[in-house]
């Protein structure tokens, strides 16, 4: 029975919430309301009228509110109504078209590649980037 509560369990945080402070959840998170900390979850899911100011963690990110900070997520998808000004590190990325990002891309599959990513100048071009072990970045565009 270890395990499995965190496997079945999600939190809500309505969109009449609004947190300063940062949220870490063990669970799976939908966030609606308004954010001002860093988030640290397995699975995140922002509705269209949420807004986060700060950084995120996560396993899987499906982004389609307003994110000002970094986003570093193993699967991300980022929906048309997403506005996200901040740099994103992913391993497997999808973006639908009309997803307003500014920021960089960076390809990564291991959290130190994050910190790597932040010192590095940033007038550094985006092809001098290590590729990844298992080949190419999964990248795909979804009307």
């Amino acid at each position: 029975m270890a395990g499995s509560s965190s496997s079945s369990t999600f939190s809500v945080i309505g969109s009449d919430v609004r947190i300063k402070g940062d949220v870490e959840a063990s669970a799976d998170l939908h966030v609606d309301g308004s954010i001002e900390g860093d988030i640290k979850c397995s699975s995140l899911v922002q509705g269209e009228t949420s807004q986060i100011t700060g950084g995120v963690v996560a396993e899987t990110a499906r982004l389609a509110g307003k994110v000002n900070g970094s986003i570093r997520a193993r699967e991300l998808v980022v929906l048309r109504s997403a506005q996200i000004h901040g740099d994103v590190q992913y391993e497997a990325l999808t973006i639908e078209q009309g997803a307003q990002v500014d920021g960089r891309f960076a390809h990564g599959t291991k959290a130190n590649d994050a910190v790597a990513a932040s010192q590095k100048p940033a007038h550094q071009p985006t092809g001098d980037q290590p590729k990844a072990e298992d080949g190419e970045p999964k990248l795909g565009l979804v009307n």
